[in-house]
């Protein structure tokens, strides 16, 4: 126990950065972390390099596994399942294939052209931008285990649930009739080697950190401001713990925003830190990550209205259920 919490304290949670980032705030700058000017600083500076370490780490190790999933293959381990187990399964590989919220679409227009249930590809389309193997150890290095593994837990709970209630309302007629006629060209995956599979894996990690820095450098920077600079009272007074309607503005005002996952936890770090629920901060976070605006209008390109009002419905009220849950149950994680 004593080697995991040493692990869990110095790779996840980097204390040794921590102090080293304080040496140089205090030592270097010549500033106070207990203070507001040398305390964001520290925060943003800390932050964004653990981020960006651990993002670095877990995006090889992720793109790695995915090496071993490509679209073509994921299509024909789905197509073989349906009902509640298509849904199980459809939401388990949406976490070793962590496309965002926009990103995620042209899959759904690959999966169901293919022939893959509706409520196959749905519980796939939650879960791959909500829940990953990366959310797992980020939350964990913010958080603790606890929350990181229950989560994960709801949030796939959401994409099965969500993808079954689809499923069994029947609505393939209300998908877009050129999503049907385009059919994909079936292409035989090449074998990749060992070097192919780290050469991707390297390549991945390029990709991804050239998309989300500017999101993560901005989540810090409003995690930042919201830890050192927004009064306490101010933040409780909107986003308390004891607000009936936190959890419903949380939610809403995540949706119009886009972000990875990666770029929302400094914000929901601070939120909780300042006296907000642990379920309203991990709304605003799901909101975000599940339901941006801009994969929202490009769903709606492939999918009729009663079709995508079912679905940000669906998710909505799930995001908002596993919100009060939260902070209901919050005094056994935290």
């Amino acid at each position: 126990m004593n080697i995991f919490q040493w692990l869990n304290s110095q790779l996840l949670k980097m204390e040794w950065l921590y102090n080293l980032i304080k040496l140089l705030v205090e030592n270097v700058f010549g500033l106070s972390i207990q203070e507001r000017i040398g305390g964001s600083i520290h925060f943003f500076i800390y932050d964004v390099i653990k981020i960006f370490i651990l993002l670095s780490v877990l995006i090889f190790i992720i793109s790695y596994i995915q090496s071993y999933f490509p679209p073509e293959r994921t299509k024909k381990i789905l197509g073989g399942f349906n009902g509640i187990t298509g849904n199980i399964l459809g939401a388990l590989l949406g976490t070793v294939t962590p496309f965002c919220s926009c990103s995620s679409i042209p899959l759904f227009i690959g999966f169901t052209s293919a022939g893959l249930p509706l409520g196959v590809t749905f519980s796939f389309l939650i879960s791959s931008p909500l829940v990953d193997l990366a959310s797992v150890l980020l939350l964990a290095s913010i958080f603790n285990w606890k929350i990181a593994i229950g989560y994960v837990v709801v949030g796939l709970i959401l994409a099965v649930a969500g993808g079954t209630i689809i499923s069994k309302l029947k609505l393939e007629e209300y998908v877009e009739p050129f999503v049907y006629g385009n059919k994909p060209l079936e292409i035989e995956q090449e074998n990749m080697t060992g070097k192919d599979r780290i050469d991707f894996s390297a390549e991945q990690v390029l990709t991804i950190i050239k998309r989300v820095w500017m999101y993560i450098l901005i989540g810090v920077g409003i995690g930042a401001a919201i830890h050192n600079w927004i009064p306490e009272t101010v933040i409780t007074a909107i986003l308390g713990q004891d607000k009936w309607y936190s959890v419903l503005i949380a939610t809403v005002v995540g949706i119009p925003m886009y972000a990875d996952i990666f770029g929302t936890l400094p914000i929901a770090e601070a939120l909780v830190a300042k006296g907000v629920g642990l379920g309203t901060a991990l709304s605003f976070m799901m909101g975000v990550t599940a339901l941006s605006l801009p994969s929202i209008i490009m769903l709606k390109q492939v999918v009729k209205s009663k079709l995508l009002i079912t679905f940000v419905g669906l998710v909505t009220v799930g995001i908002i259920i596993i919100g009060y849950v939260f902070n209901a149950f919050s005094y056994l994680l935290i």
